[in-house]
């Protein structure tokens, strides 16, 4: 098996996902990933699929339906969809699911993500058990067997499945309006192509869509979340009061502010923190986030009270502790954003409409809340590429990572990790200075070369 599973999901070159490989893993996962049989939806023989708009991605789902069928399960196929429509699905029905994306990846790479019944990502046990039961169908030939030649394609889409979706982002707002608000919207030529632009214009708000046309090869292509130099420039061209970036499978957002400064997921995270606190719906007065989420946000909530739950790198990890302490709201600097009394995963359309109506409540822009929720501490971040892999690399230069945090102080963050699918180190400063962070990461990125060797 040459594709493992990382932080979300299977993911890789698209010619890696070989029609066998799939297949097992189709197999692998139906085995796994049981369903709800109590839940009067005939959970625990049904398995849901969707992907984004790739150009691999229909010969994947064909190849994962079949491996699920040969287990025994009726496959239900969404069509293109954001992966929390999925999620969606899963939770409201008892069912397990799949999402064929390498999300903000260009398009070349795909990834399969899975969801339990119930709609929440695999825990690190379940992702061991599946990888387990994958091996064992590889080494066996199992499910790889190639397609016949005249396979029937999937079924129709039911597009009311697609409402569902749609009606509960709708439904969050408990009837308020955006109407007066004018957004640009950057579809990242991926899932939310059609659904964004259809939730916000039913919720009332004026939409100017960009990047909205996916030809199986443009998705993430200079648009989208990693790529928002476009919108922040149709933001200012058309006069609007915020511009919305999505990744690929839409579940992540960043945002632009009337002025074309870009808002990151850390920025909206506080200032929706701030808005649930305020409105006595902040349970506990926590939020949760990873060990990436800038200083400047803890700092900020420490001055108005809101206790920082902290994880590591995934938002599964970060929907694992709002499950274990029952909190409500958390997310990723890259804009992976759960609220967890609407939704079991990240959800980028989500995280608009939320943003959208606290700007509609309250009458204040995007970059007012934006500059009072928080002020971000200058950030470096340097991938060291280093002979071997070294899981241990933090402990192997404690002294030196010790002796940079005392120097920086309470103003300062230092975060070393290794990465867990190559030989690469991440060192990572935070410093009220870029030129102070800077200095402190080359320190450490020359005591991770001494550790690991040159590459």
């Amino acid at each position: 098996m040459t594709l493992k599973f990382g932080t979300d999901g299977v993911r890789g070159h698209a010619d890696e996902f070989t029609p066998g490989f799939v297949a097992a893993l189709g197999r692998a996962a139906a085995r796994v990933l049981g369903g709800a049989p109590g839940s009067g939806q005939g959970g625990a023989d049904r398995f849901v699929i969707g992907m984004d708009t790739r150009e691999s991605g229909p010969a994947i789902e064909q190849a994962l339906r079949r491996g699920v069928v040969a287990e025994g399960r009726d496959v239900e196929f969404l069509g293109t969809v954001p992966t929390p429509a999925v999620a969606l699905l899963c939770a409201r029905e008892g069912v397990p699911g799949a999402m064929i994306s390498a999300s903000h990846n260009p398009f070349v790479d795909n990834g399969i993500k899975f969801f339990a019944a119930g709609g929440l990502k695999l825990t690190d046990a379940v992702e061991e058990e599946l990888e387990a039961v994958l091996d064992e169908l590889l080494a066996t030939g199992a499910g790889g067997e190639r397609p016949a030649a005249d396979e029937p394609a999937s079924d129709p889409v039911d597009v009311n499945r697609v409402e569902h979706y749609e009606s509960a982002i709708i439904e969050s707002v408990e009837g308020r309006s955006l109407g007066g608000l004018r957004v640009v919207i950057d579809c990242a030529n991926g899932a939310a192509s059609t659904v964004a632009p259809d939730v916000l214009r039913r919720l009332g708000a004026d939409v100017v869509v960009i990047h909205a046309e996916p030809d199986g090869r443009n998705i993430n292509a200079d648009c989208g979340s990693t790529h928002p130099a476009s919108l922040q420039a149709a933001v200012v061209e058309h006069g609007a009061q915020l511009g919305l970036a999505f990744d690929g499978d839409a579940d992540r957002l960043l945002a632009v502010d009337h002025e074309g400064h870009l808002v990151d997921g850390d920025h909206l995270i506080a200032l929706c923190a701030i808005d649930l606190r305020d409105r006595g719906q902040l349970v506990d007065d926590t939020v949760v986030v990873t060990v990436m989420t800038n200083l400047g946000f803890r700092l900020a909530m420490a001055e108005r009270g809101i206790k920082v739950v902290e994880t590591q790198v995934g938002d599964r990890y970060v929907l694992e502790a709002l499950e274990a302490g029952g909190y409500v709201l958390g997310g990723e600097q890259s804009g992976h954003v759960i609220f967890r009394r609407l939704a079991t995963t990240g959800d980028g359309l989500l995280t608009a409409v939320q943003v959208l109506d606290l700007l509609a409540r309250s009458g204040r822009t995007l970059a007012d809340w934006a500059a009072e929720a928080m002020t971000q501490l200058p950030q470096v971040l340097k991938n060291v590429k280093v002979a071997r892999r070294r899981p241990d690399v933090a402990t192997a230069i404690a002294d030196e990572i010790a002796a940079v945090e005392a120097e920086l102080g309470d103003r300062g963050r230092v975060l070393v990790r290794a990465s867990g699918t190559e030989p690469l180190v991440r060192v990572m400063i935070e410093a009220p200075e870029v030129e102070i962070a800077d200095a402190a990461a080359d320190r450490l990125v020359a005591a991770v070369v001494e550790a690991c060797g040159e590459p």
